[in-house]
């Protein structure tokens, strides 16, 4: 195969038959961005005197890693577009950046990017050099933080019980062992943490899980009680400065469509003017490198419609790949029928798993991929003909789209919250048409109305639970006169980020005594920094893409040391004893 792969059109959206993942529930924010020393011109585009006019790079995964490292490569160290590959099997970019559909069929956005704009420190900054598609003259930062303080949120209905009254969360309920459980583990090093589960830490104060604070941290972050200690304690030290308000989710910040209109599009825009290549629906297999000590990759295997292929890398040349992918094995479903549940279909671990069978330092994917039972939940979509519903929703939380985040409905069995966003959703969206979407972690549970495993029932069965628990039984028929489709999408390992590990189990992005081999994903370790997160993919690709160049002068924007904010941590104390 020739270095220079044909660069196929990609279709902006994909159709809603071919969505093979989910995208998640990701971190919340604030609202003052803090690197004032990065706000430069928006379309400022960087340069060095790197000798890289013939070296290759390979991106395997097509992601928003590896979007964002293709844009470091280009705008700061001298390469040519054409000589960056982007590899990925789907048949579309933005890996679980999604969002698709049309307004016959129904639109699908399988989760929401909740971004954060104190602590996406290297998220802003890269987008910064990006142009909006929507607002000539603006950046994709300035976009969104525009279209986020012109749609504040406010959440008055957070968390609901299960006679549809809405709960007083101004408190967060702790008692004084809960106290003094999250006191140690905010000053426990990590270094004690190997393997533990949130549940371990707690067990002496089961109480913890009983509070408002569990309640809406864990389905903001799609935290489970066997989830790892790791990245609950990554989340409080990290986000800190929002413990103090996550009653209203105040911090929560918008992007103006779902996240693949407003971010995967216009990257992938800024990467074709550049000639990018971007080669899809071909498959990475496997990886070979040289033998002996030291890290280094000498041929990418793939399959495409053409059968096998093998790229031979030169001296110089650098394969950076996605190590694991959270929305992979995802399965749609629609009004009539439940999205099949197949944990056993391949995954981008299995490449994982190959190349860490043949280098020290590469990780292990078992303790991420084995436990499709504690990793899975499931998502919905609702597309209605006109805003009957959401109007209901409105005058039931008191939150006009946009501005509520996140509702709870904390006694569900299922345990099941839902998100109406700004409306239109989707570019095709029109203006007769509305979406919303929600999800549930329990989906092995019966219903409380509906009685059956969330798993196994249609998206009809899934909008009947809803209205049985927002308490509108009596206008079920009307509502569900209004419903193009519901999309349930069922995603097997959507939480195996979360899962219990080793601080050794994830690989570093650039592995010890690699020359030319790096990792991104949300399955590599970053110390500090907080997975399941745009944030973590974007400074995982400049981690990987300055190290491997040796960029001198630029550097990749430190974690924000909120925890050490006297008046943060004076906030987050008060607010304990609320």
């Amino acid at each position: 195969m020739s270095k220079k792969t044909k660069n196929t059109k990609i279709n902006p959206l994909l159709a809603v038959g071919a969505i093979a993942g989910a995208a998640a529930v990701a971190a919340i924010a604030a609202k003052k961005l803090k690197n004032d020393g990065e706000k430069k011109s928006s379309f400022e585009t960087f340069t060095e005197n790197f000798d890289n006019k013939e070296r290759q790079v390979y991106f395997v995964g097509g992601g928003l890693a590896s979007l964002a490292g293709a844009a470091y490569l280009v705008r700061d160290c001298n390469f040519k577009g054409e000589n960056i590959h982007i590899i990925e099997g789907m048949n579309i970019l933005g890996g679980s950046n999604d969002g698709a559909g049309d307004p016959d069929n129904g639109f699908v956005c399988r989760g929401g990017r909740m971004l954060n704009e104190e602590t996406y420190e290297n998220f802003w900054e890269l987008l910064r050099s990006v142009p909006s598609l929507e607002m000539p003259g603006m950046s994709v930062t300035e976009e969104i933080l525009n279209f986020d303080h012109l749609h504040p949120t406010h959440a008055q209905a957070r968390l609901i019980d299960r006679y549809g009254v809405i709960q007083d969360v101004k408190g967060m309920g702790f008692n004084n062992a809960d106290r003094m459980a999250l006191g140690k583990l905010m000053i426990t090093p990590e270094e004690k943490l190997d393997d533990l589960t949130i549940e371990d830490w707690f067990k002496d104060t089961p109480h913890f899980f009983t509070t408002n604070f569990w309640y809406m941290w864990q389905t903001t972050f799609a935290f489970q009680k066997w989830s790892s200690l790791f990245e609950f304690k990554r989340y409080m030290e990290r986000m800190i400065f929002e413990f103090s308000r996550i009653e209203t989710l105040e911090g929560v910040t918008r992007t103006r469509y779902n996240q693949y209109e407003s971010v995967i599009m216009p990257l992938k825009a800024y990467l074709d003017k550049f000639n990018v290549d971007f080669s899809i629906n071909a498959t990475v297999t496997d990886l070979d490198f040289k033998a002996g000590e030291g890290i280094t990759v000498t041929a990418i295997h793939i399959e495409n419609e053409e059968g096998e292929k093998i790229i031979e890398l030169n001296d110089g040349d650098i394969c950076i790949m996605t190590n694991a992918c959270m929305t992979d094995s995802a399965t749609l479903g629609d009004l009539k029928n439940a999205p099949e549940y197949n944990p056993n279909k391949p995954i981008s671990g299995e490449l994982w798993t190959k190349v860490a069978k043949k280098k020290m330092g590469l990780g292990n994917p078992e303790p991420f991929f084995n436990h499709p039972d504690e990793t899975n939940w499931e998502s919905f979509t609702v597309t209605c003909k006109g805003d009957k519903l959401l109007k209901l929703i409105e005058q039931f939380s008191g939150n006009v789209p946009g501005s509520g985040a996140l509702m709870t409905f904390k006694d569900s069995n299922w345990l099941m919250s839902i998100v109406v966003a700004a409306q239109p959703h989707f570019k095709n969206q029109p203006m007769d048409t509305t979406i919303f979407w929600g999800y549930g972690l329990y989906t092995d549970k019966v219903g409380d109305y509906v009685k059956k495993p969330m798993r196994e029932c249609t998206g009809e069965e899934l909008l009947i639970e809803l209205l049985h628990h927002l308490h509108f039984e009596d206008k079920v028929e009307e509502i569900m006169d209004t419903v193009i489709n519901v999309i349930p999408c069922m995603m097997p390992y959507v939480d195996a980020q979360f899962q219990p590990r080793k601080m050794s189990d994830r690989p570093k992005v650039v592995p010890e005594g690699s020359t030319n081999f790096a990792m991104i994903s949300q399955f590599v370790e970053i110390p500090e920094d907080m997975v399941f997160t745009e944030e973590y993919s974007v400074r995982a690709a400049r981690m990987a893409v300055y190290t491997l160049l040796n960029v001198k002068d630029k550097k990749v924007i430190p974690v924000t040391q909120y925890k050490k904010d006297p008046k943060v941590l004076l906030k987050a104390i008060k607010k304990s004893y609320s």
